[in-house]
């Protein structure tokens, strides 16, 4: 039969025909007959050699694994699953792949950022300030104290002494001689000066508090061209926020900077940690906890990197990126496989430094992305964890926390209660301005003219974040505020600095309680049985 013939017949009977299927005579009945007498979970959409060959046509080759690749693709984008599923069961993974998939249903990506394909100019920064005015508007809009806000073009229209409501974004910040606060304030229809006076204690401390580019209500009464400030509203979250619990006792285990491939690296201790999450080490307490543990998130600097600072190749004991996660890859292969891993990279890891960072690079570490219980979100990474039919699940933001050393430097209340020791201050105060790094110069980032990746729209159960290397909590109108310890010792120039770091700690979570526990994984504590 002539290859415009086979084409006809096959469509005929509803199938499209692969090129790859011509390089050798067969029965167009015969396959007919075949396809239709063999169950496939789909009809295929299109005959190619793979079906050909386990259907007993051709001799079996090797799987072509870009076409597998690319059928993935496909269905992780939404577009079509029937072409996967056939190379699934072509290749007796199917079975496999339905647990792996059943296993990573309990997380869900709520937020999956895509990199904008154009060159950024100015007026992407211009765009993204402006959606970002937008969206924390309309959550300011909906504050009681709010109710009565007009553009500020319209209180530049007002008479001496008349109230009014305004809601901008802080571009300059200063203190007068007198001690005095002022502020220019813009939003989409003009600008105008805020004055906050000294006498007013409760009010000045709220504005030392106020950061750069930061989006703010003021309620005030306008004269002579100016607002004088008698409030400011943050965007914050209600008081209202349900404190979610599981219906069934399982644990998440909190941890970050694992900085595989520094010389200072404590792999003994995290190769006890992993011993411990098998169950196969501590005390029948201890080995009842670990059994129920469902998921592990490791948010960010998952290996020491390569040429981060300057001098670090003295630091390294594997030189070279892709041998560091090809070792990640090997430890984390050691977790039993029923515990989901949560990854998403930081300013170590072989991707951008700017902010939303993408998943890990498959160029540099493939063999992350072959581990089944592995997987893999962007910076920051908004995910839902163990949702059921009875049962929503729990909102999570992972964020690495760069932004976090701005904030502890630059916020007065942060600074002297603990600085860099407090990162769940600084995500208590980022989360009451629902942004990860609202100041211009925080952190590194990509503007995006449609969307910032960085607000924090929905509110969250958790957010859990690392970079500090020391382990903080609180829990701030229902939402748990992680802070992670880390797996490498203080580096020189962490010792110059006075910084401080919780080494080989981790914090686990009872999901069903909200309780907190911090496990001390170094050797000798690990050996006195003091774990929990």
């Amino acid at each position: 039969m002539e290859k415009g013939e086979v084409v006809q017949s096959l469509m005929q009977k509803g199938y499209l025909v692969s090129p790859d299927v011509f390089d050798s005579s067969f029965e167009i009945e015969k396959i007919i007959n075949l396809l239709e007498e063999n169950l496939f979970l789909d009809k295929p959409l299109i005959i190619n050699r793979h079906i050909l060959e386990s259907l007993g046509i051709f001799k079996k080759l090797s799987v072509n694994w870009d076409e597998i690749e690319r059928a993935r693709v496909f269905l992780e984008k939404g577009r079509s699953r029937i072409e996967y599923d056939n190379f699934l069961e072509l290749i007796n993974v199917k079975k496999i792949v339905k647990e792996e998939q059943a296993l990573k249903s309990s997380v869900k990506i709520i937020k999956d950022y895509i990199k904008p394909d154009k060159k950024i100019d100015l007026q992407d920064f211009v765009e993204y300030f402006r959606n970002r005015y937008k969206v924390l508007r309309d959550i300011l809009e909906k504050r009681q104290e709010l109710r009565d806000v007009i553009s500020i073009n319209k209180v530049l229209n007002k008479k001496d002494k008349e109230k009014a409501t305004i809601i901008g974004i802080v571009m300059n910040k200063e203190i007068t001689k007198n001690s005095n606060f002022i502020f220019d304030i813009e939003d989409l229809t003009g600008r105008i000066k805020v004055i906050v006076g000294k006498n007013d204690f409760e009010l000045y401390n709220t504005c030392k508090e106020v950061s750069l580019d930061e989006v703010i209500g003021i309620v005030g009464s306008f004269s002579k061209g100016v607002l004088f400030g008698r409030r400011v509203v943050f965007p914050d979250i209600p008081l209202t926020k349900e404190l979610k619990k599981s219906p069934d006792e399982c644990y998440l285990i909190c941890t970050s900077d694992i900085h595989v491939g520094s010389r200072l690296f404590y792999k003994e201790d995290f190769l006890n940690f992993i011993e411990w999450v098998n169950g196969n080490v501590g005390e029948e307490k201890q080995k009842e906890i670990a059994r129920k543990i469902k998921y592990i998130t490791m948010t960010g600097d998952l290996v020491a990197g390569i040429g981060v600072y300057p001098g670090q190749d003295n630091d390294l004991e594997i030189k070279d990126i892709r041998e560091q996660y090809r070792e990640l890859a090997n430890l984390l292969s050691k977790i039993r496989k029923d515990v989901l891993i949560i990854l998403c990279p930081g300013d170590h890891d072989s991707v951008r430094v700017s902010e939303p960072q993408p998943i890990l690079d498959k160029e540099f570490a493939p063999e992350l992305f072959e581990i089944e219980n592995v997987i893999l979100v962007t910076n920051p990474g908004f995910i839902n964890l163990h949702s059921s039919g009875d049962f929503s699940g729990f909102d999570v933001i992972l964020y690495h926390g760069k932004s976090f050393v701005y904030y502890a430097d630059n916020i007065e209340s942060i600074r002297s209660n603990g600085w860099t020791s407090r990162g769940d201050l600084i995500m208590k105060y980022l989360l009451q301005r629902r942004h990860l790094s609202p100041t211009h110069t925080a952190t590194l980032y990509v503007p995006d003219a449609k969307n910032d990746f960085l607000i924090i729209d929905n509110i969250p159960d958790f957010i859990i974040t690392g970079h500090l290397h020391q382990i903080s909590n609180i829990v701030y109108r229902n939402v748990s505020l992680i802070g992670c310890g880390c797996w490498e010792g203080l580096t020189p120039y962490q010792e110059k600095t006075g910084s401080k770091t919780d080494t080989a700690k981790v914090t686990l979570i009872n999901l069903k309680s909200r309780e907190i526990k911090i496990l001390n994984f170094m050797k000798q504590t690990f050996e006195d049985k003091d774990v929990l």
